[in-house]
């Protein structure tokens, strides 16, 4: 017998109706060859630090004591309630599992995990914890769940070592996550006192939208001259937006050049003419089609995800988190067979073997996002799933049209004297193609009509404009970012130049993943941090707080810190690095948060830990302790004592040592780095003066 484990139960049913003829048991499905069984996603999650390191006697709560904890051997244990107790029904699973796979019957044991680095390790740790003798392993990995690929795929099964490193980069992965994770979690909210979720990916992804919305917040707009024409010729408006900017004190250069430019006239120089095709976009990757679902629908990314993944479990849609837009080459006679089925709806398709749509060099694990030949029924989709699944559809027609789009594309010239040259470009649709089916998203004027020579006229004026802010990170400018956030912030959707965005990829140097991305951002918005608003998103006053409380404790997790790990996880995924060498570059990063810094007063920023006593309260005598925002008087709760010292003073943390001083002495050491309202550095000494604090220069 080939028991078949299943990432969930979604999967283990799509394969018992593949295969057919199999009858229910309690938790498994078994037939004449195959038994089929079911984990709920993670049956097992890493031990937890007291597990380790057990907490000391009396001391119910998160200490020091244990931390930072780096384990010699990671232990998996099965999930826990929140409460920490048992979980019955996954138990109960798991030992469903462990006894169907020492059945004395089964010779052979296929995981069936999803078709990720997460679905490889979920199922593997099943059966290590499961397995008392060795048996056959092999490896279930399906392209979509339709019953054609699935009996395809148990046909084609390759041993499970196959894949051993896309296994150790996942256990890598989730080693490395959870030493951030439950280490500097930890650390930093007994330091502030409140809950602080500090994560690989999560704090880069949060900091990102702190450092856009913290330029937009300061931001200063300046007021500069610009000079333009809006004139009618031949009864069409012509807009000539000059190159030339002119600083507010220089208005009247402004004005002397628009006379100029008047005074010269305009003429067309040139123009140019031509037929060509537009190509249509790539397919989808999740990114790209979560970057346009954003744009055009205001979708939240965990809600098109989560559609999407209830399309491709019921075999709609292909593995939906994808990091590439290309197919294989090896899936050319699938495409072939996808087509006719689409040909015979009535769309006009046909097959094109471009190295635009396949592409073995621009995939990881998975091509881009195609449908099935199961097409679903539209009356029974609720209208945002046909939102999400006529996205894949349309753009797999539009990629295979037989009819292409055909623009006559002008290109007018207008000299202004021997001052300036004014382009206009603009498109004249021929024929739709491709578009009748999918969005065209190139923004093209319409031209009036001009030939050579003719004169246009011009009435040149000064307009005074403002500098302008960044703009906020939408759904689509952020997935962008995240993918590569070392290139320039820009719209890259379609371009035919896609060298450098697969490079990211493929080096690892993108913020979280295309499998983890969606659910981290979601984090982010749910613990209070980001929130988003249609599809932009904005810091919240718990995400400033994250922040700027991590940036005073000096643990650094930007986006060069993640991507570091990132690219060692996929020098592990090539067999370049082995796990432990990864986890070592992780355990050395989260050593330096713990490590003592003996700093002179003057340069101290070592703020304590929340509860902290600094000394005795000048107005009431009570005990002065740190608290979340700074230092405060014990005494409020009894005499409403309101004694109170920020914990960060022109942008200068002050330490415990400097505040113990001030409290003891009535004045702080000499301290370095103060800024002041002109952003200028300065030092100084704190002084008290009847409870207030006050500088010393």
């Amino acid at each position: 017998m080939k028991l078949i484990i299943a990432e969930k139960p979604s999967l283990g049913r799509n394969i018992v109706a593949a295969i057919g003829d199999m009858h229910g048991k309690n938790g498994y499905y078994e037939g004449n060859e195959y038994i089929v069984t079911w984990a709920f996603g993670h049956l097992f999650s890493l031990a937890d630090i007291e597990d380790y390191k057990p907490l000391p006697d009396g001391v119910k709560h998160w200490c020091l004591d244990n931390i930072p904890c780096f384990p010699d051997d990671f232990k998996f244990v099965l999930k826990r309630n929140p409460d920490k107790t048992n979980d019955a029904g996954i138990e109960k699973q798991f030992n469903t599992i462990k006894y169907l796979c020492n059945r004395p019957d089964v010779d052979t044991i296929i995981n069936a995990g999803d078709s990720d680095r997460e679905g490889e390790i979920i199922v593997r740790i099943c059966i290590a914890k499961a397995l008392e003798s060795p048996k056959r392993l092999t490896r279930l990995w399906l392209p979509d769940q339709t019953a054609d690929t699935i009996i395809d795929g148990l046909f084609t099964m390759k041993d499970e070592s196959y894949y051993d490193n896309l296994a150790n980069e996942g256990l890598a992965r989730t080693y490395i996550d959870w030493l951030y994770g439950v280490n500097l979690t930890r650390y930093a909210t007994l330091k502030c006192g409140t809950l602080l979720r500090v994560g690989r990916v999560i704090v880069p992804i949060v900091k990102a939208i702190y450092d856009r919305d913290m330029a937009i917040r300061n931001f200063v707009p300046e007021t500069y001259y610009g000079i333009q024409s809006n004139e009618k010729t031949n009864d069409e408006e012509i807009e000539l937006l000059s190159k030339e900017k002119f600083a507010k004190e220089k208005l009247v250069d402004a004005e002397n050049l628009c006379k100029k430019y008047n005074d010269a006239g305009a003429v067309v120089k040139s123009v140019k003419k031509k037929v060509e095709t537009v190509s249509p976009g790539k397919l989808y990757s999740l990114t790209k089609l979560q970057n346009h679902l954003g744009k055009k629908y205001k979708m939240p990314m965990e809600k098109s995800l989560a559609i999407l993944q209830k399309l491709y479990e019921e075999g709609y849609v292909s593995y939906p988190r994808t990091n590439s837009e290309y197919l294989a080459t090896n899936e050319k006679s699938r495409i072939k067979s996808l087509l006719d089925v689409i040909g015979k709806m009535g769309y006009p398709v046909e097959f094109k073997d471009k190295k635009t749509i396949f592409d073995d060099k621009k995939i990881e694990s998975h091509s881009a996002l195609t449908p099935t030949m199961v097409i679903p029924d539209k009356k029974k989709l609720s209208e945002d799933e046909m939102k999400v699944y006529s996205a894949v559809f349309r753009r797999f027609v539009a990629v295979f049209c037989a009819q292409e789009c055909v623009v006559n594309r002008s290109e007018i010239t207008i000299s202004v004297g021997e001052y300036e040259d004014f382009v206009l470009k603009g498109v004249v649709m021929i024929d739709k193609g491709w578009t009748k089916y999918d969005d065209y998203t190139k923004k093209d004027k319409v031209l009036p009509a001009l030939k050579k020579g003719d004169s246009v006229n011009i009435d040149f004026k000064t307009v005074e404009k403002e500098t302008t802010p960044p703009k906020h990170y939408t759904i689509e400018t952020l997935n962008n970012y995240l993918k590569n956030p070392f290139k320039d912030d820009k719209n890259n959707i379609d371009s035919e130049s896609d060298e450098e965005e697969y490079r990211a990829i493929f080096e690892g140097l993108e913020l979280g993943t295309e499998a983890t991305r969606t659910g981290i951002i979601d984090n982010a918005r749910k613990s209070g941090y980001i929130e988003l608003k249609k599809d932009v998103y904005h810091i919240l006053p718990g995400g400033e707080y994250l922040i700027e409380s991590l940036t005073m404790m000096n643990i650094s997790m930007d986006k060069y810190k993640t991507s570091e790990l990132g690219k060692a996880l996929k020098r592990v995924y090539r067999d370049e690095m082995t796990i432990e060498e990864s986890v070592e570059l992780a355990k050395k990063e989260i050593s330096s948060v713990f490590e003592k810094r003996s700093l002179p007063p003057e340069q101290d920023n070592d703020f304590g830990f929340y509860g902290d006593v600094a000394g005795k309260c000048p107005l009431c005598g009570k005990d002065v302790v740190r608290t979340r925002f700074g230092y405060g008087c014990t005494g409020y709760k009894e005499s409403g004592c309101k004694f109170t010292v920020n914990s960060k003073i022109c942008g200068r943390v002050i330490s415990l040592a400097n505040m113990k001083k001030l409290l003891s002495d009535g004045e702080t050491y000499k301290i370095n780095g103060f800024i002041s309202k002109n952003n200028k550095n300065f030092d100084a000494t704190l002084y008290l003066e009847d409870g207030k604090v006050k500088f010393k220069f």
